[in-house]
């Protein structure tokens, strides 16, 4: 199996990269999106390296990897040759796992924060349903969120989670990023959410199936990437009679769904698209507690 030069695309997860720098091999290029991925990957593809980039989300940056795939169309038709674009190293599937994980390891008379860097509306609202399921599925009776630059705050995290009589608090981080302890007294660490062999386990399991896809059957994986943050958003009703939107906030284009009421919808695009073809769908499976990858 080639494995060529591994570039990390990384966002607000990350803190930009620099959440990864102790979890990743020094040959993994940790770069942000845009301009500077396109330069690496430039860079490397002039040297005659193969180049896999892996956008490096735990589930909660879908535009990560649609913004890295619209970047990697830039690339020349020779530099994307030896080009291609791995799945996102984590989706919210995975995040629950691995969250499941770390709550099995801290006592079971302590409250859980899982805390992370505030996103959008709908990534953050997003953690609360997380949160959910790491307490439904855990033996501890209360998991509260926090978000880091956002509200609620780790420190009214704790505070909510000691009023509802939690005498210790862990912090568990839903993200690359370890948050600070904001009250050593009443709270302690629970992460980092994963360590850097198994980092690098999941790592070399993206880069291989990304390169196994390209060599069998000539897939670069950009079209299924352009598509990652299609059904990120919100839809939303205005009764009987009226009519859907689904809204893409990236700016870029977005699409309305109009009923009538009388047997016919029909939709309207705004802004120009330019047509993908969907790659085959690869099924995205909840580990266990046990699995990493």
């Amino acid at each position: 199996m080639r494995r060529g030069t591994v570039v990390a695309v990384c966002g607000h997860e990350s803190d930009g990269g620099h959440a990864l720098r102790d979890l990743v091999d020094p040959r993994v290029s940790c770069v942000s999106g845009g301009r500077e991925l396109l330069r690496r990957v430039r860079a490397s593809r002039s040297r005659g390296e193969d180049v896999c980039v892996v956008p490096m989300t735990l589930g909660r940056d879908p535009e990560l990897v649609a913004d890295a795939a619209r970047t990697l169309l830039g690339l020349t038709p020779k530099e994307r040759a030896g080009t291609v674009l791995a799945e996102p190293f984590g989706t919210t599937g995975h995040l629950v796992g691995w969250l499941r994980a770390a709550a099995s390891r801290a006592p079971e008379d302590r409250a859980l924060l899982v805390t992370a860097p505030s996103g959008d509306p709908f990534v953050d609202a997003d953690l609360f349903r997380t949160a959910r399921l790491v307490r439904q599925y855990g033996r501890h009776g209360i998991v509260e969120v926090a978000l880091t630059g956002g509200d609620p705050d780790p420190a009214e995290g704790v505070r909510r989670c000691r009023a509802l009589g939690a005498e210790r608090v862990v912090l568990l981080p839903a993200a690359w990023t370890v948050p600070r302890v904001p009250d050593p007294g009443y709270c302690e660490p629970g992460g980092p959410l994963l360590t850097a062999p198994a980092t690098a386990g999941v790592l070399d399991a993206r880069v291989a199936d990304a390169w196994h896809r390209y060599d069998r059957h000539g897939d670069d994986g950009l079209p299924r990437g352009l598509t990652a943050a299609h059904d990120h958003g919100h839809s939303h009703s205005h009764g009987p009679g009226g009519h859907d939107h689904d809204h893409d906030h990236g700016g870029h284009s977005h699409s309305h769904s109009h009923s009538h009421g009388h047997g016919h919808s029909h939709g309207h695009g705004h802004g120009a698209a330019t047509p993908v073809h969907a790659a085959s769908p690869v099924s995205s499976v909840l580990p266990s507690s046990r699995s990493l990858r």
